[in-house]
């Protein structure tokens, strides 16, 4: 997540329990967006239609986040029947795509992308007539209208699925996971002032589950005038709020390497306490990269792979320049040899550089 950019957020709230439905011809073009670097989830009501990426990289379980119907319910009978053929249709999908990717492009005989879009569109309009056949006959069952709008917002209706969510909330309202789907389409499509209160509300349902606390940590801290406008505070209490909400998060959850890497990134908007004196302001900068950097040392004990680990140095190495570590920031440059972040070490070297001259010739 590049936390200076807020336009990705919006991509990072439509990302984790669902499997997106990549094969979708709107999600084609928009496959950076929903697969992005946040995420954070349009849940169905079917544990079997979540991906095991939710517990894998966030380490939550899929069950938490839904409201499970109940399966003594007739109506649940129909329900999976019809999320089995939108699995298999996804499958379907993904199939062709592969085909497609093995394909030359300049070879006259390859199906052109608007054929190839449309084949897609109508294998995906035989799963909605079936959603929309199953809630003629249920018009008021909120895990099927959930379920709809899963599959709405994957193929990239995203106002239709808000729809559907609103309806589900006034059906089922002390189910968290419409709530907090419901915000993210908020955050995707707007009104982003509607994503604070339907996080909120989802907290207030389910306070132990976490990830509702981290969607509006992420919303909070990258729609900030929004968040002071929704709060009626200034930016720096913005800050203050998405970091309390952070931490409770890494509470909840102290062994989860997302929420620790996000917690962390976050300090970047924190300014250090202020000072009257030179030597307060300085003594406020060392006390805020120390804290920071202990937020990367935490995250860099939960990485798995030497890609995350090479850009925690990195991040280490910011705060070493920040505060004039200039040696240990070039220990943790010396750090990063994966291939994906040389040109980063890079820049940061030439910064590094820089710095010290200065610092040197002062």
């Amino acid at each position: 997540m590049t936390i200076a950019d807020p336009g990705r957020l919006r991509a990072a709230l439509i990302e984790i329990p669902v499997e997106p439905r990549r094969h979708s011809p709107s999600l084609i073009r928009m496959s950076d967006l929903l697969v992005g670097a946040l995420s954070v989830l349009l849940a169905t009501n079917s544990p079997a239609a979540l991906s095991n990426y939710v517990v894998g990289k966030v380490g939550v379980s899929p069950s938490v986040l839904v409201a499970s119907p109940d399966p003594a319910d007739p109506r649940y009978a129909e329900l999976r029947k019809v999320m089995e053929a939108d699995d298999a249709a996804d499958e379907e999908i993904g199939r062709w795509l592969s085909e497609r990717r093995a394909m030359d492009a300049t070879d006259p005989r390859t199906e052109s992308e608007l054929a190839f879009r449309r084949r897609v569109e109508v294998r995906n309009d035989a799963v909605k007539e079936q959603y929309l056949g199953l809630l003629g006959r249920h018009p008021d069952y909120a895990p099927a209208l959930n379920a709809y709008a899963s599959f709405l917002a994957e193929s990239g209706d995203e106002e239709e699925a808000i729809v559907q969510l609103e309806k589900a909330s006034g059906i089922s309202p002390r189910d968290p996971a419409v709530w907090n789907n419901l915000a993210n389409l908020y955050g995707h499509i707007g009104p982003i002032h509607r994503a604070f209160p339907a996080y909120e509300k989802a907290m207030e349902l389910n306070p132990y589950e976490p990830i509702y606390r981290y969607n509006l940590a992420t919303v909070v801290f990258l729609f900030r005038k929004d968040s002071m406008e929704y709060y009626r505070c200034d930016e720096q209490a913005v800050f203050n709020r998405a970091l309390d909400l952070y931490r409770e998060v890494r509470r909840l959850r102290p062994h989860n390497f997302r929420y620790a890497f996000d917690f962390a990134q976050t300090f970047y908007g924190v300014k250090a306490a202020p000072a009257e004196t030179a030597e307060g302001r300085r003594a406020s900068e060392l006390q805020l990269a120390t804290v920071a950097r202990g937020a990367w040392l935490d995250a860099l004990a939960l990485s798995d792979n030497e890609e995350d680990r090479a850009g925690i140095f990195l991040h280490l190495a910011r705060w070493n320049i920040r505060t004039g570590e200039f040696e240990s920031a070039l220990t943790n440059l010396t750090l990063v040899t994966n291939a994906v972040h040389l040109d980063m070490r890079k820049r940061l070297e030439r910064n590094l550089a820089e710095k010290s001259a200065e610092a040197h010739n002062r």
